[in-house]
């Protein structure tokens, strides 16, 4: 069960500038949903309560035209493996 939180606390912070890829999921309001992989270094933390990332437009940028509808999103990070050393773990 995932848990709610009023703001990102540090250790969230310092997660989230980790990552390389993540996804966000929109959904335009006729409920057409889209879950596109971001990534290239282009997320940050603006503030506690504020994130934002580089929408570089892909086939056709539906994350895009979704937000000009409506704000929904959700957004899913993924820790990665460094397979270099996967044989350590």
């Amino acid at each position: 069960m995932g848990r709610r939180y009023d703001e990102l606390e540090k250790e969230h912070i310092a997660f989230i500038k980790q990552q390389k890829l993540f996804f966000v999921g929109t959904a335009a309001n006729d409920s057409i949903i889209n879950v596109s992989l971001k990534g290239w270094d282009s997320l940050r933390v603006l503030s506690s309560n504020r994130i934002a990332w580089l929408n570089i437009t892909g086939s056709g940028n539906e994350t895009a035209t979704h937000l000009a509808q409506n704000e929904r999103r959700t957004m899913k990070t993924s820790e990665t493996i460094d397979m270099r050393n996967a044989g350590s773990m």
